[in-house]
């Protein structure tokens, strides 16, 4: 399997609507086990996005998926940048194989 953890920030006070927006990618992604969107409790602008994947190939195929990329789209003017980001393989857990 493959995760991510990636932090991603808002601009000033858009953090709800990305979150609404980045929310609207969890159905139709081919391989994906587990995607999260959660609010960051120190700073207001920022959310993570923890995901779960059969394999790091899934998670690159979804990126190309013609819903996937509407939704960047949309997202793209409210994003103000990028924090944290792990890469991780995970190992099994609630709802997950092994």
């Amino acid at each position: 399997m493959y995760g991510l953890i990636g932090q991603m920030l808002a601009q000033d006070g858009q953090r709800e609507e990305l979150i609404s927006l980045l929310l609207q990618m969890k159905d139709e992604m081919p391989g994906c086990l587990s995607y999260v969107i959660a609010e960051d409790q120190e700073n207001a602008n920022a959310i993570w996005i923890s995901e779960v994947w059969t394999d790091k190939a899934s998670h690159a195929d979804s990126l190309q998926l013609t819903h996937v990329q509407a939704t960047i789209a949309k997202a793209r003017p409210i994003i103000a940048g990028f924090g944290h980001r792990f890469e991780t393989a995970p190992r099994g857990g609630v709802g997950l194989p092994g």
